[in-house]
């Protein structure tokens, strides 16, 4: 049985993963690229998005832990505001994600949300699995998707923060950013990770950010 895993997760130094009013313009809220300063530069993610004959993108340190956040899983679990701006009920089928006809996840993707849906058969090998009955039963279903490999707990923060309360996740990799948001979705508000059982295993730093590895004891 693989791990449960949060990897490539930006956090800004006063704890903001994610900005405030996110929308189709600013997917990760305003000011919320700020903390992915590190990754955008990348090869890791100029080979995911970038347009062909666009800049191979950058080596070194960064692009490890880039790599690394996408290699290894056999499924993912993502929150609602993770697959789209949408809320409450579906209008109807035409979002399919912010990441076209062929998103970067390649595995089975489980969406979690109040609402109902049927999947979403994407190209690469990405389907979309819509889970209304919570957070343990959406990780159930992608281990069993998973297999042998790692479950990836992507994001966003409610996501993450939700997990950690239960303790469900066995790893973490933060890639915290040297910048200051001031507001937005914070991810350490509230919670005691020490007495959770978390603890910091490595830390790297780059000229971009430092590489925070957490782990449960």
């Amino acid at each position: 049985m693989g791990k449960v895993r949060v990897a490539g997760f930006g956090v800004s130094l006063d704890g903001f993963s994610a900005g405030t009013d996110q929308s189709l313009e600013f997917p990760l809220g305003k000011r919320g690229p700020e903390i992915f300063q590190w990754f955008f530069p990348t090869r890791t993610f100029r080979a995911m998005h970038a347009e062909p004959g666009g800049p191979e993108g950058t080596d070194g340190v960064d692009n490890e832990y880039a790599f690394r956040s996408m290699d290894g899983f056999g499924a993912f679990i993502l929150g609602r505001n993770m697959f789209g701006p949408i809320r409450g009920e579906w209008p109807d089928d035409q979002w399919k994600g912010w990441w076209g006809d062929n998103p970067p996840y390649h595995a089975p993707t489980f969406v979690l949300t109040h609402y109902p849906r049927d999947p979403i058969v994407m190209e690469g090998g990405t389907t979309f699995y819509f889970i209304t009955d919570g957070i343990r039963s959406a990780l159930e279903q992608a281990k069993a998707a998973a297999g042998t490999l790692d479950v990836k707990i992507g994001g966003g923060v409610s996501t993450v923060r939700q997990y950690l309360e239960e303790r469900l996740i066995d790893e973490m990799h933060l890639a915290v950013s040297p910048v200051l948001l001031g507001q937005g979705e914070n991810l350490f508000a509230g919670l005691d990770l020490r007495a959770l059982g978390y603890a910091v295993a490595s830390r790297e730093a780059t000229e971009n950010a430092t590489h925070v590895m957490v782990t449960k004891q």
